[in-house]
């Protein structure tokens, strides 16, 4: 069985940025990172993708061209955790051995749990930013109008803004294709606002509204006809039953008792319910109950585990009340990477902290965009130097240019090279 000092599990953005940084930090660490996939995507640009603006191509690189020099890749999936023995299975490179652990795994799409989802995943006038933006795109372009509806699920997503920011850009598109006039624009999520953060849910009411797109909060998907294009949403409000309003009879719902709402739809694009992956799920490592269930158990500020110390976790698989996003990483990493080698180093866990930093940027057209930042418990917190020079809770050019140009840039040539 190979033994190395450092096993990282999962070499996408979080594994490879923690790779990276703790190699700058200490060359000489014995590092391993298990992932199975060849390529490495930049996600958040799917979005702009689904609406026509970003070449899927320009997401794609070869995952080669990323593993740190010095670090051992071992290609295949992570099948297995024993923490207790130190230990985690392969599917091709049998058992590997470790002193400290890093948990990045990511989440996993799990269209299963929305009956009929599976059956019409990415087909005809179903598709999904998350899966397929490609065919998004092909989706908008044929659309000819009707009940355009953008839901999401009752899961933890990645880029829990990403469901509607395709929304703001399709409802730009209909309207330079001609076919605004005979469509209805419809959100219907789970939630029970627009955004979390007041300052950014004022500015993202106010665009709703003024663009007449149909908000429809506490609609939580719970099945999906494909053949007939109707979906169909449990009204979750507490103690409360549904009623129609003006709104609900523009789009044709139809009650079927008990609070469930059928909607017929001329286009639909969902998050497909999300999971932290089986292996996590099956292991002594994750939470067996409550709202974390099947997520990895850490400490919210150190993101050391709760009950074994040796391990560590971050990004979308961590059970942390933020959202789970690329920036929310961004400023993980050093955490991790701090106390991790204090701990390699004098045996105890650093001072340094994670707040719950977490950013959404909120595409609200083309060339227009709100750059969310927040940490726990909602509060906002906005970059010290991009909030001396822009407002970025008001649509902003600047930030779509951050967006479409910045961001990129610096994934690729900063935050996975360990420099951001």
């Amino acid at each position: 069985m190979k033994h190395y000092q450092i096993v990282i599990i999962g070499g996408g953005t979080a594994g490879i940025t923690v790779a990276a940084q703790l190699k700058r930090k200490d060359k000489n660490l014995a590092i391993a990172i298990i992932e199975p996939s060849e390529k490495h995507y930049y996600q958040p640009a799917w979005t702009l993708v689904g609406a026509g603006t970003f070449d899927f191509k320009d997401t794609e690189r070869e995952e080669a061209d990323y593993i740190p020099k010095g670090v051992e890749w071992i290609k295949g999936k992570a099948t297995a955790i024993d923490p207790k023995q130190n230990k985690v299975s392969t599917e091709k490179s049998g058992d590997v051995s470790y002193d400290y652990l890093v948990v990045a795994p990511g989440l996993v799409m799990a269209p299963e749990l929305l009956p009929g989802l599976s059956e019409a995943m990415d087909k005809k006038v179903v598709c999904s930013n998350y899966t397929d933006p490609e065919h998004t795109w092909e989706v908008l372009k044929n659309f000819k109008g009707g009940n355009a509806v953008f839901t999401q699920p009752t899961t933890p997503i990645k880029c829990g803004g990403a469901p509607q920011k395709i929304m703001y850009l399709a409802e730009e598109f209909f309207r330079k294709a001609g076919v605004r006039e005979k469509t209805n624009v419809i959100f219907a999520t789970p939630g029970t606002v627009i955004f979390g953060v007041p300052d950014f849910a004022k500015t993202l009411n106010k665009i709703i509204k003024d663009r007449d797109i149909i908000f429809k909060p506490f609609y939580a998907p719970v099945r999906i006809d494909a053949e007939n294009q109707d979906i169909y949403f449990k009204y979750i409000k507490p103690d409360s039953v549904h009623s129609f309003d003006e709104a609900g009879m523009k789009i044709g719902e139809e009650q079927l008792g008990n609070n469930e709402i059928k909607i017929h739809f001329d286009m639909l694009h969902l998050a497909p319910p999300q999971a932290a992956p089986k292996f996590i799920q099956e292991s002594d490592i994750s939470l067996k109950e409550g709202p974390g269930k099947g997520w990895v158990d850490v400490d919210i500020h150190t993101l050391q585990h709760l009950r074994f110390p040796n391990i560590f976790a971050l990004g979308d698989v961590a059970h942390l009340p933020t959202a789970k996003t690329g920036a929310a990483i961004r400023k993980q990493a050093p955490v991790l990477v701090g106390n991790l080698l204090q701990l390699i180093r004098e045996n105890k866990v650093g001072e340094e902290a994670y707040s719950g930093y977490s950013s959404c940027p909120l595409v609200t057209g083309y060339s227009k965009m709100v750059l969310a930042e927040f940490k726990y418990d909602n509060v906002r917190d906005s970059d010290p130097l991009i909030s001396k020079f822009v407002d970025t809770s008001k649509e902003q050019y600047s930030m779509w240019l951050l967006k479409k140009y910045g961001l990129p840039f610096m994934y690729w040539n900063l935050m996975l090279r360990g420099k951001a």
